[in-house]
């Protein structure tokens, strides 16, 4: 079985040889990760070489729009969509109000969407706002001992009048991994359109969308090793039935009608570099040659075996203690590398302190997800500590964490 070779994925990483961070563990990887050395590199020829106006007829116009067209390629071919189902814009959250508004224009009052309390704010509040306008809210709840959504409780919730639902893929404070197209499928019943946030997802390992099934799945390219933007696919048979959210001559303009501010120009370019990335990382572990698709579906088992393989360790050592509580699975199995602790005889500032003395960097805090904290009974003005890590981490540093915890709980 391949083995991911940690020595080489480090080398993509700038970070990882910078002066300043010698020594630090990266525990605050589901906020922002590090970007790698292919995407660094597009955004700095970008801005040297091309930075200008791209598609005029001139050769550095020319380069600037190939670059850009470049990434929409490289992409839609690793999440297995066309070309034209990919959409850039500056966040997930943007993205995600922008598509708020353009469902209403085509609802009824009285028309049902169903929202959980898993999800990050992006994923909420924007639907919730609708409520005001006419739009019926039904809510599907986790449970509060686990977290964690029961895809049997949805069936009471659809209806004839049901038009969308959104969940996440993985939740950012609970870790738990939601089964996608089975929820998908259960949806597809009712003829609903579904709607899944992959932010806490998506930086594991790229998801085949195709093989999922959503209508429209959402992710951070900055927490996907990329620069600072969010992008989502959307079926080409929805796009068509959205109205326009840009100015008026772009309604037929598939990548920007639902772009009201224009397209970072240098930034689309360089998320081009998130896909050569896995091109190299792909080329060095295998032989055979495949379509990008494939080389995604592998390259994710190989992310996440290497992923679990670590927190395997970090959830024992984290059962074994009487003075913190695991919010979500702790199982390895059933989660993504995002742990969420609360100490229970310290408070969460008295334990940060003594990690970042142990030069540990973590986040602390409900991190836009207060509904799930509200729906499993956790404050969320103290919030949770969290701990996440991604597929260039080492044993060294697990090891690390581990210790750091050790000192700041004793």
């Amino acid at each position: 079985m391949t083995q991911l070779d940690a020595t080489f994925i480090r080398r993509q990483f700038p970070a990882f040889a910078e002066p300043s961070l010698n020594g630090w563990g990266f525990f605050e990887n589901a906020g922002g990760s590090y970007t790698c050395q292919q995407v660094i590199d597009r955004l700095t020829n970008y801005y040297t070489q091309t930075k200008v106006q791209p598609y005029y007829n001139y050769p550095t116009a020319l380069k600037a729009g190939a670059a850009m067209d470049g990434a929409y390629r490289q992409l839609a071919a690793y999440l297995n969509v066309s070309e034209d189902e990919i959409h850039f814009g500056p966040s997930t959250t943007q993205n995600l109000y922008v598509l708020a508004r353009a469902f209403r224009e085509i609802w009824n009052v009285g028309d049902e969407i169903i929202l959980s309390n898993q999800d990050h704010e992006a994923n909420a509040g924007f639907w919730r706002r609708l409520e005001k306008t006419g739009i019926v809210i039904r809510e599907w709840r986790i449970d509060p001992e686990t977290g964690m959504l029961n895809p049997d409780a949805l069936d009471a919730l659809l209806s004839d009048k049901t038009k969308l639902l959104a969940f996440p893929h993985c939740s950012n404070i609970i870790g738990h991994t939601n089964p996608v197209a089975e929820i998908v499928s259960q949806a597809k019943t009712a003829n609903v359109c579904v709607v899944v946030d992959g932010v806490a997802h998506a930086p594991h390992g790229l998801p085949d969308i195709s093989s999922l099934g959503a209508d429209i799945y959402l992710f951070s390219l900055y927490k996907t090793w990329g620069p600072h933007l969010g992008l989502m696919t959307i079926k080409k048979e929805m796009m068509d039935t959205l109205p326009n959210q840009s100015h008026f001559f772009h309604k037929h303009s598939t990548r920007k009608k639902m772009l009201p501010a224009g397209p970072d120009h240098a930034q689309i370019a360089s998320a081009g570099g998130v896909a050569q990335y896995l091109d190299t990382v792909y080329e060095h572990h295998f032989s055979e040659p495949v379509d990008q698709a494939e080389k995604g579906r592998r390259l994710k088992k190989l992310f996440q075996e290497r992923e679990k393989s670590l927190l395997k360790p970090l959830l024992e050592w984290l059962r074994q203690r009487d003075d913190i509580h695991i919010v979500g699975p702790d199982d390895p199995a059933l989660r993504a590398p995002t742990v969420s602790v609360i100490p229970k005889n310290k408070s969460i500032d008295e334990v940060c302190e003594v990690l970042a003395e142990k030069k540990l960097m973590v986040g602390q805090g409900s991190f836009y997800s207060t509904r799930p904290l509200t729906g499993m009974n956790i404050p969320t003005d103290s919030g949770v500590l969290r701990l996440s890590f991604l597929h260039y981490t080492i044993e060294a540093e697990i090891a690390q964490l581990i210790d750091g915890l050790a000192a700041a709980l004793d």
